[in-house]
């Protein structure tokens, strides 16, 4: 098991975070309880800062807000220094909440809706992705409207399949995202940008995938993007001022993941662009790559407490927790992989292996299969590591579970920046239309 950023054992035997005891956190708030590390979180988004813009000036990072996002949050990212980047009007309310500077707002997503980019028109985000020709013609229209002239990137789909889970792959020809190079369609969303009179053409956009490790997949993607760049000044003398490379850069959760460092990552990068743009004559375009879960993955951790087990003699003991799917989909999504620890007894040596299992009404409902720990008591507090990531943002309230709070540990001080819903919260939505409340329908219910 690798512990991450500020974690450590204390003297007590108990998982620290930030400063903070674990078991102390779980009687003060409550579990499941996502915990999030300060510290590492600005650590690392400090060393995406250095690694990129503070060693080559004509670069820029953004961290992706689907993975983590709330108002702290944003604040964080934007005291490093980062830009946003953004996916729906929801994440775009968020950040404007925070106060986040909309120059440094790049707004993503296939099917953007004519009220999600006027809200974006309006809040003057600095970029829009566009993803396709429905979105070009409606956001043309609408800036119209507004007497303004958006600022544009092109997302094109390079034909780079990343070696990552299928559901997470984005680069591929076969996607929902992004104009097609191999097909043309890249250059003539491009084209037809230029002949919009409210649409002003930036530069490009891909993404190949996430969970990462190799970063020849970057280089190669770097040279299928320099070359269209090159096309495009060829067939339509526009130049590419900015090329965004998306981000997908891999953590590790489990023993086998091999991440690479983030400086090298950067070094890779930004060489391959510099030497393709000189092969090509071009100018050296202003990079931009979007970290999220390498910023917020491994400063998440999700604390439950144990409850019951079922042990099948000579196939598998399981032991269940008091969350599940409803507060980390991802191991039935992607059959994603983490490691965990019993933040009460962190100290002692693994004795049995088990199988973690959730408490929803799900065969499915997995959260670990075949874990070494120490042998789980009822009551026990389990640390789950690296859910920073798509954990709190992906949560739901199925089998109508209240989502846990999320705290943000730093220098032994624990700040909540969710609050923990609550079944008032689950029905708060609820409407029962009157036909319902008759006197009839209370006479039937009565038989």
């Amino acid at each position: 098991m690798k512990l991450h950023g500020t974690m450590g054992i204390n003297a007590a035997g108990h998982l620290e975070i930030g400063g903070c005891d674990t078991v102390k956190l779980a009687k003060e708030f409550g579990t499941p309880l996502y915990i999030m590390d300060e510290e590492l979180i600005r650590r690392t988004c400090r060393d995406y800062y250095q690694s990129f813009t503070g060693k080559y000036g004509s670069a820029e990072v953004i961290y992706a807000s689907k993975t983590f996002s709330n108002i702290a949050m944003c604040h964080i990212i934007k005291e490093e220094g980062l830009g946003l980047d953004v996916v729906s009007g929801g994440e775009l309310y968020t950040a404007l909440e925070a106060k986040f500077p909309p120059q440094h707002i790049y707004f993503h997503g296939n099917n953007k809706t004519p009220a999600e980019l006027e809200f974006a028109i309006q809040a003057r985000v600095g970029r829009i992705v566009v993803d396709n020709y429905r979105e070009l013609e409606v956001l043309n229209s609408l800036a119209a409207e507004h007497r303004r002239v958006v600022d544009v990137l092109v997302r094109v789909t390079p034909g780079i399949e990343a070696h990552t889970h299928e559901y997470i792959q984005t680069g591929q020809i076969d996607s929902k995202f992004g104009f097609t190079v191999s097909t043309g369609d890249a250059l003539r969303a491009v084209q037809m940008v230029l002949e919009s009179k409210h649409l002003a053409f930036q530069g490009l956009h891909c993404h190949i995938g996430s969970q990462i490790f190799e970063l020849d997949s970057y280089r190669h993607t770097a040279a299928v993007m320099l070359k269209l760049c090159a096309e495009i000044r060829e067939k339509t003398g526009a130049v590419a001022r900015e090329l965004n490379l998306g981000g997908g850069f891999g953590i590790y959760y489990a023993a086998g993941d091999t991440p690479a460092k983030i400086s090298d990552y950067a070094d890779v990068v930004m060489a391959a662009v510099k030497d393709l743009s000189e092969s090509y004559s071009l100018p050296m375009p202003k990079v931009i790559v979007e970290p999220g879960r390498s910023i917020a993955g491994p400063a998440g951790t999700t604390l439950y407490t144990t409850g019951s087990t079922k042990d099948i003699p000579g196939i598998r003991k399981y032991v269940a927790v008091d969350g599940g799917m409803a507060d980390n989909p991802r191991t039935a999504l992607y059959q994603a992989q983490y490691e965990a620890v019993l933040a009460n007894r962190a100290a002692e040596a693994a004795e049995e292996i088990v199988s973690v299992t959730g408490k929803c009404c799900e065969s499915g409902d997995m959260l670990i299969w075949d874990i070494d720990l120490p042998r789980v008591n009822s009551g026990d507090l389990l640390a789950v590591l690296c859910t920073g990531a798509y954990n709190y943002s992906m949560s739901s309230n199925y089998n109508r579970l209240p989502r846990p709070a999320v705290v943000l540990a730093k220098d032994g001080q624990a700040d909540v920046i969710v609050e923990r819903e609550t079944y008032e919260d689950l029905v708060r939505n609820d409407l029962v239309p009157e036909r319902l409340l008759g006197s009839r329908n209370l006479r039937v219910a009565r038989r």
